[in-house]
């Protein structure tokens, strides 16, 4: 295996709060002869949790990430900590789902052309064909997935398998229109992300924006979220709404619905991607 180096790391620690913590973190940084670029911290009063993420150059050029992360094992041990460390050219690698609405997929697919997103999108799997050549185009690889209620079990299997193929960091649930069982929600355990349009639970079922058109909704919005066994009731990472009026026909109000659920899951998987996403218990804390 190579060496892996880099002379910036995102550090992410939680832990019981108390005195000490900010203190001791920065003290062994400095002692590693790193500057401090960014840093953030919050404290739970409910939880009584403390979170803290750390942006850190180093002042000596590269760095083995091996062995900083085992210097930070130890610092972890002593203080009780939580703690990751990745370096920052250290791009998340994507597995996107998707089923047949392309407006997710083209939206992450056309930003990490641009490089506009943190991560890179190493494989589309999808439980239909529509949407091979557009994912093709932008020279990711396609990778057909059917699923039905016989072959549920090994089309998972196949997806753990694609995981394991491309190394995936995440999963990106880019309006893929399967459940997938509680034991593969365990297995991507804060590593797969959805989108839903925030309508939920009051449409359910098919075309949602058509329901909602038809009860006069004010507001649509979108929400990105953790996926758990727990159905669209993952950690919630971002959200986004916008108001809306009488004059929209269903067919606009799906437009402005469509578009608010890419830019949400867009700033979701960026914010996780730069690891500014901590798990807080059902809950997440979200640097800016």
């Amino acid at each position: 295996m190579s060496t892996i180096t880099d002379h910036e790391f995102i550090v992410n620690l939680s832990c019981a709060d108390g005195p000490g913590i900010v203190a001791g973190v920065s003290t062994f940084l400095a002692e590693r002869r790193f500057s401090i670029k960014e840093s953030k911290q919050f404290g739970d009063a409910d939880t009584h949790r403390f979170f803290m993420r750390v942006h850190v150059v180093s002042l000596d050029g590269e760095v083995d990430l091996a062995e900083l992360q085992s210097d930070s094992a130890l610092l972890a041990k002593d203080m009780g900590l939580d703690l990751k460390v990745r370096g920052v050219s250290q791009r998340d690698r994507l597995l996107v789902m998707v089923s047949k609405q392309s407006h997710c997929l083209n939206d992450l697919l056309h930003r990490a052309s641009i490089g506009a997103l943190p991560a890179e999108i190493v494989a589309v799997a999808s439980n239909h064909e529509d949407l091979r050549s557009l994912t093709e185009w932008h020279g990711v690889p396609f990778h057909h997935v059917p699923v039905t209620a016989d072959t549920k079990q090994a089309a998972e299997d196949e997806v753990r398998g694609l995981v394991s193929k491309y190394d995936v960091d995440t999963v990106v649930l880019a309006r893929y229109m399967q459940i997938l069982s509680d034991q593969l929600c365990k297995d991507l355990d804060g590593r797969a992300i959805n989108i839903h349009h925030s309508l939920l639970p009051s449409f359910k079922g098919a075309r949602p924006y058509f329901q909602a058109y038809d009860r006069g909704v004010k507001v649509v919005g979108a929400t990105a979220h953790y996926v758990t066994a727990d159905l669209d009731e993952g950690p919630i990472i971002d959200q986004d709404f916008q108001r809306v009026g009488h004059a929209l026909d269903a067919l606009e109000l799906t437009a402005l619905g469509r578009d608010i659920e890419a830019r949400t899951l867009a700033r979701a998987v960026t914010a996780h991607a730069q690891r500014r996403v901590m798990l807080n218990g059902h809950r997440t804390v979200v640097f800016d």
